[in-house]
Parts: structure tokens; sequence; C-alpha cells
């Protein structure tokens, strides 16, 4: 890593501040030409870290950049991850206050809560189907604490600016009909979703975006993890990766993803 602990405990309480006065702080990549993908986990780490010690718990974690489509536009040749914590967690239909995000959009995704632990280094498909207790479809619903555009020089933000705000996430949204893996008649990388912003269909895709299968991004994690010494536990919650771009949404907008025989889930930002 290129950063000391001083200057990751300062980034991550730049994107609390952000946060709490929903204005966007500057990209860190900009004062920090040379950080790396590892100093951008550590600030992600220190910040969740001192969620934590405000109260808040870890109940999962989220993939992205799935896609080889993605990784190409940001550069990187593998995903990303982030924690998801017990307050970004909105039911189905839920009314979700839009003032408490900066920039949103949305993806539509598969998500595996866990029945038993999952750890790497050899984490395979078939060991994330064993220890599934059910897939469920989920929004995840995206922000950006760091400006995505730097009002000076006009440079977009990268992929280390992204992993350094929790890999963009902030909320998701659970809902339709959960499933036991084993019990799918038909291939789970065939499960496809509609997504429709008031009433108007934005975007479709097909769970296979997801590394050919969602079940491999959550291997990947349990074995990428292993190299800090996380097991992923019963209980939580993986979002496995967005098979639709990304939709801007705002205050006003209803969003419902149908998943087919799996139902829909559906929100609105009040």
């Amino acid at each position: 890593m290129s950063l000391d602990q001083n200057t990751l405990a300062q980034a991550a309480e730049r994107l609390e501040e952000a946060e709490r006065t929903r204005v966007a702080c500057r990209q860190f990549s900009l004062d920090h030409p040379d950080m790396t993908i590892d100093d951008a986990y550590a600030i992600q780490h220190v910040w969740m870290q001192l969620k934590l010690r405000k109260g808040r718990t870890v109940k999962g974690h989220k993939i992205g950049l799935t896609s080889k489509a993605m990784q190409r536009a940001v550069n990187i040749g593998e995903p990303d991850y982030g924690t998801l914590l017990d307050d970004m967690f909105y039911r189905d239909g839920a009314v979700i206050p839009s003032e408490r995000f900066l920039q949103l959009k949305i993806e539509a995704e598969l998500a595996f809560v866990l029945a038993r632990p999952l750890s790497g280094p050899d984490c395979t498909l078939f060991d994330v189907l064993d220890a599934t207790a059910y897939v469920t479809p989920a929004l995840e619903i995206l922000d950006a604490r760091i400006q995505r555009v730097d009002p000076e020089t006009k440079r977009m933000r990268n992929v280390f600016d992204t992993i350094s705000d929790n890999a963009a996430n902030a909320a998701l949204v659970l809902g339709g009909r959960p499933f036991k893996p084993a019990l799918v008649d038909a291939d789970m990388r065939r499960i496809g979703a509609i997504v429709s912003r008031n009433g108007e269909v934005e975007e479709t895709g097909l769970a296979a975006g997801v590394l050919n299968h969602p079940g491999y991004g959550v291997a990947w994690l349990a074995n990428r993890l292993h190299r800090f010494g996380v097991t992923l536990q019963p209980g939580q919650v993986i979002l496995a990766g967005s098979f639709i771009r990304p939709i801007e949404v705002g205050k006003g907008d209803t969003v419902v993803a149908d998943f087919g025989e799996f139902g829909t889930v559906s929100c609105h930002f009040g």
C-alpha cells in the first residue's frame, strides 16, 4: 500500500462526512494518484470499522463489476466487493427516503442467503450451492459519496474511488420468491429480470451475465476474503452482482424488477 494509516483514517472520515451532509467529496485518486487497489480496500475497511464503532452491524457483502465488459471499462481484472450493514436493508415495496442519498442508481440481481459458513481458499460453485439456504431477487441501491466527475478537471472517478466508497453500495431491497438452489428446475443462469422505472422498461438481463453463474461470484468472494481471515457467515446476505446496467433514479420514481416465475421486487423513492 502507498497510503499510511493517518491518510486512511482521514479518507474514511471524508466518506462519513459526505454521507452525512450529502455533499460528495473529492476523488481520492486525484489527491493520491499512486494509490493502489489495496489502498482502496483499506479505505473501505477503515470506513466500515468506523461505522461498526458507531453501532452498525455487518449483515452481508456485495459483489460488483462481475461482467467482463464492466471490468474492461474500468481497467480491472476481477470483480470488486463491499459490505452490507444492518441499516441498508429495505423490505419489498418500501418507500425509500431519497434525501438519504446523494447520486442514486439501482441494479437488479440475485441475493444468496447462507445457511452454513463459507470460506476459501478453494471455495467452488458447488460449495456455494451446498451452503446456501435460499436465493431471492434483489435490487441494489447504488450511491456515490465521492464525486463521479471532478468539477475542475472533468475527470471521471476511477475504480479505486469506487472501491473506497464501499464499492458504491448504499442499500438493498429483497423480494420476489425465495428458492432453494437444489429445487430450481431451470438453469439458474437463465433467470432473467425486466426492470421498469415508472412503468417503462429500462433494462433487461440474464443471471448468466454474472460470471456465467451468480454462484461463481459468491465463491470468488469467499476465496478473496480468505486472505484476510474472513469467513462468510450463516445468515449473511451476499448480493451476487447485477445483470443489468445501472439505472439512474430519483425522488418520485418507482422501480419494479420482474423476475418471471421468481416474482417481483420493487421500491419507491419518496
